[in-house]
């Protein structure tokens, strides 16, 4: 049994940083990209249901699930920094206090975004510009995933608190499994029972249901510090405490990025009504749009592997005050993210049509909706696949500032980078030139201004960290 669990928790703060962080990080890559698959099956499933809006119909939810998803549920990075930090000062009492809070926070978060979510759904996609089918489609979709809230909310902060011990591999094979049964319900949704998008929302409900109640029966059965067990469920206020201060920078800062791509997303519906009428059958922007939104996604998930590294490593070494190697961390981190983010995004242009074939996206005669909707797919992949390891580096900045418990800073570096350049483009650059591309060049720009900024905070951290722990190291001596 110590045997086994050697294997599966990694020794963050010996050894070699490149292998141990590659060893991290490839389970935490698989991991995210079966959660992505998640979302992927339902787009291209959903696909071959009778309802031609259905893939489009999805991709406009994106923006506002990610918003409450985000602002309740990104709390979980507080729980796996927290953790982390005291797995690496050796101090068990804080980590179980921290564990149990964390599940209860699991609990209380997940319910509240259910709370949040589910009666504004209609009314803030209807603000955002769906309408007729399209808001129909959109708003029964988003009611029936948001039932699942509180499911995914405990799945979140259980493989928050496996990662922050170092276990990438447990959350794999139990996401893996949860990936096949949500491809399977779909399949049994969609094509057997004939439904549509409420089919693929009520799959990856079921889905995420499964794997909280397996990650919560294996950590019952943890035989370290992590273990949960029932008489020691109860929310500690210092842990509470320490989670929100990660956790709530962290959540604004996810759900500021949410808010920012749902007035793009507005945007988007804009140009795509002034090319399809709202109750046409089909609607070409939007689709091509979603479709890039998804194949996207895998690439981001395959990079933001590593910022998660970058914060849990941080996070163990700022615990055992170990500042200098935190800079050998940040280096291989930002090396090893460039390199996935060029061989996936490279990948995802050579196969392009291929991929876009998945979900509906195919080559039409000019000026038809087919065309316009592969010309929208076409334009985003070029514009922002290219530059995309930008991304991946801002990312890692913000992960490793966040491991050394900046999190606020990093919220406001993302608020002024992103957020605020993404919204003040849009009212100025898009409202005069009301093209497409005007919209996606906003991308790459705000990544390479909050990469660069991130990347000079966390060096200046570090020296204010170094200097201080020589200056303790002197004055003891």
């Amino acid at each position: 049994m110590t045997h086994v669990k050697q294997r599966k928790e990694i020794d963050l703060l010996e050894g070699p940083l490149l292998r141990k962080i590659l060893l991290f990080a490839l389970p935490l890559m698989a991991t995210n990209l079966l959660q992505t698959l998640y979302n992927a099956a339902d787009m291209i499933i959903v696909g071959l249901s009778t309802e031609p809006d259905a893939v489009g119909a999805i991709g406009t939810t994106g923006s506002f699930i990610n918003l409450i998803v985000n602002l309740f549920i990104g709390f979980s990075v507080g729980a796996n920094v927290v953790v982390a930090r005291h797995i690496g000062a050796r101090d068990h009492e804080a980590i179980s206090r921290t564990v149990h809070t964390a599940i209860c926070m699991s609990v209380l978060f997940g319910l509240v975004g259910l709370g949040v979510g589910l009666p504004l759904a209609r009314p803030v996609l209807a603000l955002m510009g769906n309408t007729g089918k399209l808001l129909e489609l959109s708003a029964r979709y988003t009611q029936i995933y948001f039932c699942g809230i509180p499911f995914l909310s405990m799945t979140n902060y259980l493989i928050a608190i496996f990662r922050a011990k170092g276990d990438t591999q447990t959350p794999l094979f139990v996401l893996s499994c949860a990936g096949l049964l949500n491809v399977g319900l779909n399949l049994f949704f969609v094509l057997g029972c004939g439904m549509s998008v409420e089919g693929v929302a009520l799959a990856t409900a079921i889905a995420n249901a499964a794997s909280a109640l397996v990650l919560f029966v294996l950590l019952s059965r943890e035989s370290g510090p992590c273990r949960f067990c029932w008489r020691r469920l109860r929310i500690h206020r210092h842990s509470f405490l320490n989670i929100l201060h990660i956790g709530l920078p962290a959540g604004i800062q996810s759900s500021l990025f949410a808010i920012s791509n749902m007035l793009i997303q507005s945007s988007i519906l804009q140009v795509n009504n002034s090319v399809s009428p709202p109750d046409s059958a089909f609607q070409p922007v939007v689709k091509g749009n979603a479709a890039v939104a998804n194949l996207e996604g895998f690439v981001y998930t395959a990079t933001n592997s590593f910022c998660q590294a970058a914060a849990t490593f941080t996070s163990q070494h700022m615990g055992a005050q170990r500042y200098e190697r935190i800079k050998r961390v940040m280096g291989c981190c930002y090396a090893l993210t460039t390199a996935v983010a060029l061989l996936f995004s490279g990948a995802l242009m050579l196969f392009r049509h291929p991929l876009l074939a998945l979900y509906g996206v195919v080559e039409g005669a000019p000026a038809t909706p087919d065309a316009i909707a592969m010309d929208t797919a076409l334009l985003k992949l070029e514009i922002m696949m290219i530059p995309y390891f930008l991304l991946a580096l801002m990312e890692i900045g913000s992960g490793v500032l966040r491991g050394l418990g900046r999190s606020i800073t990093s919220t406001v570096l993302s608020l002024l980078g992103a957020c605020v350049f993404r919204v003040a483009w849009i009212l100025t650059v898009f409202r005069a030139l009301g093209s497409l591309s005007s919209i996606y060049v906003s991308y790459p720009i705000s990544w390479a201004l909050t990469a660069l900024a991130y990347f000079i905070f966390c060096l200046l951290t570090l020296r204010g960290l170094i200097r201080a722990k020589r200056v303790r190291q002197a004055a003891a001596a």
